[in-house]
């Protein structure tokens, strides 16, 4: 036998064994250190919220930070985590994704979502599906199980059914306090009622998710920044993760999410003055705001409007959530 088939084929079963008795070689190493910074929205929170509806939001931030906390803390993955608390988001009311989606001017949803991995920078998004209960579980099949990115309309709707997501009508979306809002013409329209995660595991694996609505009483078909993977969101285990809300719009035209990113890995930004260049600089007041995090677990969630909803927790012990600055 060729000498050079025969070392080929020795090497081989060696490296059969060692995959078949000892995976863990090949796995990632876990360095037992996390960070998860999540958002449910900017510019909607007025200064005169009442006490009751504002505890309910903490109260609600609080909750999803510890799923995603307990899933990282336990060694779960960055993906995994992120998927799981906007799906808490995509059930939660009082938030502009999923159940609480907000209505067109047809006065029907549409919703949209994107996620996002830093390790290979995969990414899977949907535009405009309108009974598809949880967006970002569908975003996340496109990454995994598709040879694309985007998905829009009724194609990404049948999608869904394809992959077996949860499936449900429109009306499912139809809260009647978000209702009143609509038909309520002397209520401003919400500017940022979007939702979203940015996730580093113990594996130093950066994931960034959003998920939304869309704006209230938007033309039908209109689509936001939260489904464009470089503008609402954006990870790259070099650099950061981000996860954008606001006036779509904006963030689009300035490639907010994948400009933070841009600044950290050609001009030598740190993740805070990346963040600020394009929060306080970059965008006009007023147009939202992001959370990111970076490959070593420093976060920021800088915001030009009144409000954010924000929260930020750690393997330090850090765990803490706000509305207001």
């Amino acid at each position: 036998m060729n000498s050079n088939i025969y070392r080929t084929i020795i090497l081989f079963s060696f490296l059969s064994f060692i995959l078949i008795f000892s995976p863990d070689l090949f796995a990632q190493k876990k360095n037992n250190k996390f960070t998860i910074v999540i958002h449910g929205g900017a510019g909607y929170i007025s200064k005169d919220i009442p006490e009751q509806l504002k505890q309910n939001y903490l109260n609600s931030l609080t909750e999803a930070l510890n799923i995603g906390k307990d899933i990282l803390a336990n060694g779960g993955t960055s993906i995994d985590a992120v998927e799981k608390v906007i799906n808490y988001f995509e059930n939660n009311i009082l938030f502009n994704s999923g159940k609480g989606a907000v209505f067109t001017s047809e006065g029907k949803h549409e919703l949209d979502a994107s996620i996002m991995q830093g390790k290979d920078l995969s990414s899977g998004a949907i535009t405009g599906v309108t009974i598809i209960k949880h967006p970002i579980s569908l975003a996340r099949l496109v990454m995994e199980k598709t040879d694309y990115i985007l998905f829009a309309g009724k194609g990404a709707d049948d999608l869904g059914i394809q992959l077996g997501v949860d499936i449900v009508p429109n009306s499912y979306f139809h809260d009647s306090t978000n209702y009143q809002k609509w038909i309520n013409t002397q209520l401003p329209k919400q500017k940022g009622e979007t939702v979203g995660c940015v996730a580093l595991d113990q594996f130093g694996n950066i994931t960034a998710g959003t998920s939304t609505g869309g704006r209230q009483n938007k033309t039908p078909g209109r689509v936001g920044d939260s489904p464009i993977i470089g503008a609402g969101t954006y990870a790259d285990n070099n650099t950061c993760g981000v996860s954008a809300t606001g006036i779509g719009e904006l963030f689009i035209k300035n490639t907010v999410a994948f400009n933070i990113s841009a600044l950290m890995e050609y001009k030598g930004y740190t993740l805070n003055q990346a963040c600020d260049e394009m929060i306080y600089k970059k965008l006009p007041a007023d147009s939202g705001g992001i959370i990111a995090l970076d490959k070593d677990g420093n976060y920021e969630m800088p915001f030009n409007t009144f409000s954010m909803m924000r929260g930020v927790a750690n393997s330090s012990g850090l765990f803490k959530v706000d509305i207001s600055k």
